[in-house]
């Protein structure tokens, strides 16, 4: 019974632990959410800065592993580059020590659960005061109480107890190098189990700080959980593009090299250590843990960052694009529930209509050919390549309208909800343009197999009309993913109206022409292509009525 109750102590201690953790990661993302990708743009060609920007968002959302499954997300999306994403992943290692200094400086210095339920009593009071719009920071409050609720929770479990479910661990600390290897394989499985290399330092710290662990023994296991840690990039990197996988290769590979780069100097690091945190080991083991950790990790990152360039070229050799990644089946991987966020979710999502787009710009050229050139060559080169095009915009459509859906239920502000909810509306007229697109083909593709002929005069009606119609798909190609200023959105207005004018204009002609007697199939085929012409300055015109306006 001692047994059972000591696991059920264990596994509540640890659930306090990781959702405390969880819960004040999600509050600080919310409000830091938005100004991520204005962080990213600080990302330019250098390295230093690339890493810098890693150590930052890592301290903000309290887990490498959500930058770098945002890494591995934005690398897929193509937003930075694979040199680019190397600086961050090296900067995200060290940003992740923050969590052992957090433990080291308050978990055992005094007695923070007595400060808990006030503590926690105040994030709650911020999370149902809506007029001081802190919610986020009330959550962030709340996590930062349960965190060391559950902390002191397993200093309580975690003792010299014959029956403890982890003093098995125990037995393997004197057994020379085999400890070290029993520590780093333990820590690699058990952080991989956890998802969160500082969830397991905390627990090493506490472990160590209670008496059961040594200092060579924890070390070990801080360093092994180096490797475990990247079990979510390893996820993330799934179904994605070349350089996405690439930038997971270069954080397995960082953490594994790193991990046995220490390894090799165990006993100098443990001596730089000790250096570093005056007084003996036993005395204050949770600071010279913590500084061991962070010590393991900036060196390791100001080994690799001179080799940034020669890292990527490695990667890009080992790692090569799949025959899939041609533009025949989409795939765009699900945003992680417990990693991700709304703002990596949009940015994601921009990046996908902004593909889209491109898309359409493509078929509408095909389009053109097709009435310069309205003869066999449009259908045996073109026709083929607008069905793909179109069933490729479907297949986008479907999966990014899901992954925008799951987006709503990340951690989210209200203005990020907005945006989400807008994209919606635009992905679903993107669609649509895709299908008009295909339909004018489709009626060129018909009015050529049944040799209808129309007068040159009528063609000639239709060239600056489908200019028009061409003119507005690239305006909303340059400002999809951009607020409208009034002199642009007035512009948006002109085009709609002009669009309109000379549909009814042809729509007109084409009516007279039948009364006239002119040939039935062909006038009612013309008038179809002048319906969907306008159907494409239609979406464009809804489009630029859904973009956000300066104010």
């Amino acid at each position: 019974m001692r047994i059972i109750n000591t696991i059920v102590q264990l596994i509540g201690s640890l659930g306090f632990l990781l959702y405390g953790m969880s819960l004040m990661s999600n509050g600080i993302q919310k409000s830091a959410g938005e100004k991520l990708q204005s962080a990213l743009g600080f990302m330019t060609g250098n390295r230093f800065i690339a890493m810098l920007t890693g150590v930052v968002i890592t301290m903000l959302v309290q887990s490498s592993g959500a930058t770098t499954v945002m890494v591995v997300s934005f690398v897929n999306a193509g937003l930075i580059t694979l040199a680019q994403s190397a600086g961050v992943i090296f900067g995200a290692n060290i940003g992740t020590t923050i969590t052992a200094w957090i433990v080291a400086l308050f978990g055992f210095n005094f007695n923070i659960e007595a400060f808990a339920v006030p503590i926690f009593g105040l994030g709650f009071l911020l999370t149902i005061a809506k007029k001081l719009r802190q919610q986020n920071l009330g959550e962030a409050i709340m996590g930062f109480a349960l965190l060391f609720v559950g902390l002191s929770m397993l200093s309580e479990t975690v003792t010299f107890q014959d029956s403890n479910a982890l003093s098995f661990l125990t037995k393997f600390q004197h057994a020379g190098i085999s400890s070290t290897i029993i520590a780093v394989a333990s820590s690699i499985a058990l952080t991989a189990l956890l998802h969160s290399s500082s969830a397991l330092t905390a627990i090493v710290i506490t472990m160590a700080y209670s008496g059961l662990l040594s200092w060579k023994f924890s070390c070990a296991m801080v360093i092994g959980s180096n490797i475990g840690s990247t079990i979510d990039a390893i996820l993330a990197a799934i179904g994605t593009k070349a350089n996405a996988r690439r930038a997971c290769f270069i954080h397995v590979m960082f953490n594994v090299v790193g991990t046995i780069l220490a390894l090799i100097f165990f006993n100098p690091l443990l001596a730089l250590v000790d250096f570093f945190v005056p007084g003996p080991v036993e005395s204050n083991i949770t600071y010279h843990i913590a500084m061991m950790h962070t010590t393991f990790k900036v060196l390791t990152a100001l080994i690799f960052i001179p080799f940034v360039n020669q890292v990527v070229a490695l990667a890009e050799k080992i790692i090569t694009p799949n025959d899939n990644e041609l533009r025949r089946e989409y795939h765009l991987e699900p945003i992680s529930e417990t990693k991700g966020n709304a703002a990596i979710g949009i940015i994601r999502a921009e990046k996908e209509i902004a593909d889209m787009c491109d898309i359409i710009s493509e078929m509408f050229d095909h389009i053109q050919i097709g009435f310069t050139h309205r003869d066999q060559s449009f259908i045996d080169m073109h026709f083929a390549q607008l069905e793909q095009a179109e069933d490729y915009v479907n297949q986008m459509q479907e999966q990014l309208a899901h992954y925008i859906v799951q987006c709503e239920h990340l951690p989210a502000s209200e203005h990020q909800l907005s945006n989400l909810s807008i994209m919606l509306q635009i992905v679903d007229e993107i669609e649509l343009m895709s299908d008009d697109c295909l339909d004018i083909g489709s009626l060129l593709q018909k009015s050529i197999a049944k040799k209808m002929s129309f007068p040159q005069e009528d063609l000639d009606d239709l060239i600056p009309y489908v200019e028009l119609a061409r003119q507005f798909l690239q305006f909303i190609h340059i400002n999809i993913n951009k607020r409208l200023s009034e002199e642009k959105l007035s512009f948006a207005n002109e085009l709609g109206t002009q669009i309109d004018e000379i549909r009814k204009t042809l729509k007109k002609r084409a009516r007279k022409r039948l009364e006239n007697g002119a040939d039935v199939k062909s006038e009612l085929l013309y008038i179809d292509l002048v319906r969907n012409i306008g159907k494409i300055g239609d979406r464009a015109f809804a489009i630029s009525e859904l973009l956000p306006q300066t104010k």
